[in-house]
């Protein structure tokens, strides 16, 4: 999660379009990179947006093909998880009004389920039950968003390291990776993770905006790295640099939806469908920085979030080792029959 405060503030359009908001409550319209390759929104709150069904048919005219939905039980239930098939159903109606192209698809939704470190006074004997009972949801492909936010300090810091640790034990016992929420406590956060072990089958560092010094160690370990809107910011040009630098086989693309909305179209909430702007932008740096083409490191993205993120259940077994993720050609196959079988 993140504070922003435009995240519902959406225009007042319904199509697939992105709209900039102007002066006197007027809007106008921005084109969408052009991009040649699927895209995946690997960290986005989707109960939390107006219409749920709607954005991920936005997301399909798109070509946001691959959306990870974070849910805190805390805070959320389980309201979001139990809704999500009726989503995706209403979705697929949704298309046929949206102009889509024939084949169009509504992205493929996974799950991550944990206790957000502002949540941590919350996590108890019955928390850790109910997570790991929803982890059973053969949907939920991660632990988190969990960590450490010594930003706001929501929760004690003892309070949190205490559930951080709970819960990276209950991701490595399931053999699944880990989606973290980390905030002016990066070094703290990683001690931890060095102390209990970075979990085998992944660990996802959630809207990174570190430098290159800081982000370092946490290459050297082979986190994932995602990044969101912030990139985009004119501010971060430390961040920036530091993103060029991560081996194209570990970046991600992310929202944070309805969080943290990307260059040009702040002023506005922020919807999955609004990844293409972060993914054309790393693409275009990641290019440049490595000689390779846009068009390849966009393809490289969403093999990543699939490699990490929709892997069958029975591939993150305890102990596996980093070739358990697979290739990137295995993990497109894996997406293209996954797209065309009815999940649980």
């Amino acid at each position: 999660m993140s504070d922003d405060g435009n995240r519902l503030k959406l225009p007042p359009f319904r199509d697939a379009g992105f709209y900039r908001k102007r002066k006197h409550s007027s809007y106008q319209e921005v084109s969408a990179p052009r991009l040649a390759s699927s895209v995946a929104d690997t960290h986005a709150h989707l109960h939390m947006l107006p219409d749920p069904a709607f954005e991920l048919a936005r997301c399909a005219v798109n070509g946001v093909r691959f959306l990870c939905m974070i849910v805190d039980p805390a805070e959320d239930g389980e309201g979001p998880i139990e809704r999500l098939a009726g989503w995706e159903s209403d979705a697929r109606r949704e298309l046929a009004g949206l102009g889509a192209d024939q084949g169009c698809a509504v992205p493929r939704v996974r799950i991550a389920v944990g206790i957000h470190p502002h949540n941590a006074s919350a996590w108890d004997d019955r928390a850790h039950d109910a997570l790991r009972r929803l982890a059973a949801d053969a949907r939920v492909c991660a632990i988190g968003e969990i960590g450490l936010d010594y930003h706001y300090d929501l929760s004690p810091r003892e309070v949190q390291r205490s559930a951080f640790r709970s819960q990276l034990r209950l991701a490595k016992e399931l053999g699944l990776p880990v989606a973290l929420h980390v905030r002016e406590a990066h070094d703290e956060a990683f001690a931890i993770l060095s102390e209990e072990g970075f979990p085998s089958a992944g660990t996802l560092l959630h809207c990174c905006s570190l430098d290159a010094d800081g982000l370092a160690p946490w290459i050297e370990a082979g986190c994932f790295i995602a990044y969101g809107g912030a990139l985009t910011f004119k501010k971060l040009e430390a961040a920036r640099e530091a993103a060029v630098r991560v081996p194209l086989n570990r970046l991600l693309t992310e929202t944070d939806a309805p969080f943290m909305t990307p260059e040009p179209m702040r002023g506005v909430g922020c919807t999955p469908a609004h990844v293409v702007f972060t993914a054309a932008a790393l693409a275009q740096m990641k290019a440049e920085h490595d000689g390779i083409l846009p068009d390849d490191a966009l393809a490289a993205f969403f093999d990543n979030a699939l490699r990490l993120l929709d892997r069958p259940r029975e591939a993150a077994a305890p102990g596996a080792s980093p070739a358990a993720f697979g290739s990137a050609a295995s993990a497109s196959d894996a997406f293209q029959l996954s797209a065309e079988t009815e999940r649980n």
